[in-house]
């Protein structure tokens, strides 16, 4: 056994069908008596309808929740937080979301339940990524985790399948950096080969049948496992090229996770063998290739030149990504980065 480190990070979870009916018990049990409730213009309807479940324990609606979490978004969340005297916020949806909910919390503490309706992971971490004039950065504090998470799979039978193949897709990415993480540990490393499967088995059964509590409720409990590693390991090239991409591009979060996972797995299979090879195991023994044959059998994103940016971008993406780059088993070169990028950018099968 090699010697190891691992800080447990604190949190309760609420996880069960139909427990969104808990909100408003878990808003006074942080001590909050004024929430204000958190969505993007896609859920307004649903934010409206837990405001109006909550009753008086709610300060209000935001609905401009948008993707990297943009500054300027923020603050009109909390221009609107402190005119709706508010004391805590409640984040209904997914990664944007709650992005939003930690960028408030960072800033004023203010006590935070998450609802999550997708497979962000985010939602147990303290780490806050958000975007200012197209550059994305992240910062980590315990005060951006959240307090509260409430996991209701009832809620995420209604997410289009190809947001929830992506969402999946995103959160497994978290947990492949995390088992060559260099703080990885024996306990975060099982939590990451059980999450990823988990949403390896629950993916193809929810193409089959969106609506399946069982394979919703699978999946929900692997991205939870993932975000527990996000939140507990260093992350690694994966997460620098996709913070790259998204913030420097306007690129969607969850597709470009998706379609760059393959691509980075494969960059660092031969440099942290030993680490990969329980995942390797669950696909095939080739993680790259088997990763690639996964996404494309449940009808992931597979192509960058499908997100809208071109070849030449991906030269650009290359120069930033290796400027201040995260800790990684393998080196990473332009060269390779480029490489890596261009077949991702086509779509091809990695080798």
């Amino acid at each position: 056994m090699e010697p190891f480190v691992y800080t447990a990070s604190p949190g309760r979870v609420i996880f069960a069908p139909g427990a969104i009916a808990r909100a408003g018990e878990e808003i006074e049990r942080l001590g909050g008596s004024h929430a204000l409730i958190l969505s993007t213009p896609f859920q307004k309807a649903d934010a409206e309808a837990l405001t109006n479940r909550l009753g008086g324990l709610s300060a209000g609606v935001f609905t401009e929740a948008a993707m990297h979490t943009p500054v300027e978004v923020t603050a009109r969340a909390m221009a609107a937080y402190d005119a709706a005297g508010a004391d805590c916020v409640v984040a209904l949806g997914g990664g944007s979301t709650i992005g939003l909910g930690k960028a408030i919390a960072w800033r004023n503490d203010a006590p935070q339940l998450v609802i999550a309706t997708t497979y962000a992971g985010s939602e147990v971490t303290d780490i806050l990524g958000q975007t200012e004039n197209g550059v994305k950065s992240t910062v980590r504090d315990p005060k951006i985790r959240p307090e509260t998470v409430i996991y209701d799979a009832e809620l995420t039978t209604g997410l289009p399948v190809p947001m929830s193949v992506s969402s999946a897709l995103n959160a497994m990415a978290h947990a492949v950096e995390a088992l060559y993480a260099t703080d990885a540990n024996p306990i975060t490393s099982m939590m990451a080969v059980a999450g990823l499967r988990a949403l390896r088995d629950a993916l193809p059964q929810i193409v089959e049948a969106p609506k399946d509590i069982e394979a919703r409720s699978d999946a929900l409990y692997g991205s939870w496992l993932c975000g527990v590693v996000l939140g507990s390991c260093a992350m690694a090239l994966h997460h620098k090229l996709c913070h790259t991409l998204g913030g420097t591009f306007d690129l969607p979060h969850a597709e470009t996770h998706a379609i760059l996972l393959p691509h980075t797995a494969a960059y660092n299979a031969e440099a942290a063998a030993g680490q990969l090879a329980p995942a390797a195991a669950l696909f095939g023994g080739d993680l790259g290739g088997g990763l690639w044959d996964f996404a494309k059998s449940v009808g992931a994103p597979m192509a960058l030149m499908d997100l809208g940016v071109s070849e030449t971008d991906m030269a650009h993406a290359a120069d930033l990504a290796v400027k201040n780059p995260y800790a990684n088993p393998r080196e990473i070169t332009r060269d390779g980065i480029l490489e890596l990028l261009n077949r991702a950018h086509a779509g091809a099968r990695p080798t």
